[in-house]
């Protein structure tokens, strides 16, 4: 929704395809479906519930609308995997799952982060995680937001 507003009828322009992974099927099927009830939705600004949601048969509940939907791309992906997509990413959301991991893993995981980003590129993680400033590939910006220089 912040890409279609920004960008505008000036969209098609550019890529702003989104790729969303995860490992599990289930939590893939349930982000595929786009459905979403009326208190998951509250947070966001009435226009943009108008614009880009549709309400489907049952009371409360909303589906994304098809010119947000067409643009995600859903894939199965273990974090743990090399990252061997297509093209590089400008921007990756890794929200609350690094908390997981031991310093080692975390550390491995960035670096491919970073391998897989493009210089100026940027990397948002969740605000209960962090990353070493002193041995992180990216640049520290502020809490939660890193660059690729």
């Amino acid at each position: 929704m912040i890409l279609k507003e920004y960008f505008g009828a000036k969209a098609g322009n550019w890529d702003t395809r989104i790729l969303a992974t995860d490992i599990s099927q289930n939590a893939l099927k349930a982000a595929s479906s786009g459905i979403y009830d009326e208190e998951s939705l509250s947070a966001i600004p009435a226009a943009w519930k108008q614009k880009y949601f549709k309400r489907t048969n049952e009371p409360g509940v909303y589906q994304v609308a098809d010119v947000l939907k067409n643009n995600v791309i859903f894939r199965t992906f273990n974090l743990m995997d090399p990252i061997r997509f297509k093209l590089k990413f400008d921007v990756i959301f890794c929200r609350n799952v690094m908390i997981y991991f031991d310093q080692q893993t975390k550390d491995a995981l960035v670096q491919r982060f970073f391998n897989a980003t493009v210089p100026g590129g940027y990397l948002f993680i969740g605000h209960s995680e962090s990353l070493n400033k002193a041995t992180t590939p990216y640049k520290y910006l502020m809490p939660s937001a890193y660059r690729k220089e």
